[in-house]
């Protein structure tokens, strides 16, 4: 289940966020994001039953243990690091 979610949300989104609402490292990405004017979907664990499982998934998948965990264009980037290091050299991979 959480493989497919994973999946399917990041095929639908040019670029996901899974996050935490709690999360201060979260709530840096996705400003950083949208002060770029880059649109995302965010996806927050933290709100859904299954979020564990998710991020367990993508754990796996991704080897990145927390989140932020970023996807742009249905291939894992990376974190809030990641994202900030991008934007900061080419704010066009994003689009």
């Amino acid at each position: 289940m959480a493989e497919a979610f994973v999946k399917s949300t990041v095929e639908a989104h040019k670029v996901v966020v899974f996050s935490k609402s709690y999360c201060p490292y979260c709530k840096k990405a996705k400003q950083l994001l949208s002060a770029a004017g880059v649109k995302f979907h965010a996806v927050e664990l933290d709100t859904m039953s299954n979020g564990p499982d998710i991020q367990a998934y993508l754990e796996q998948l991704t080897g990145l243990k927390g989140v932020p965990n970023v996807w742009v264009k249905g291939k894992h980037f990376g974190d809030d690091g990641d994202v900030e290091e991008h934007l900061a050299k080419d704010k066009s991979f994003f689009e």
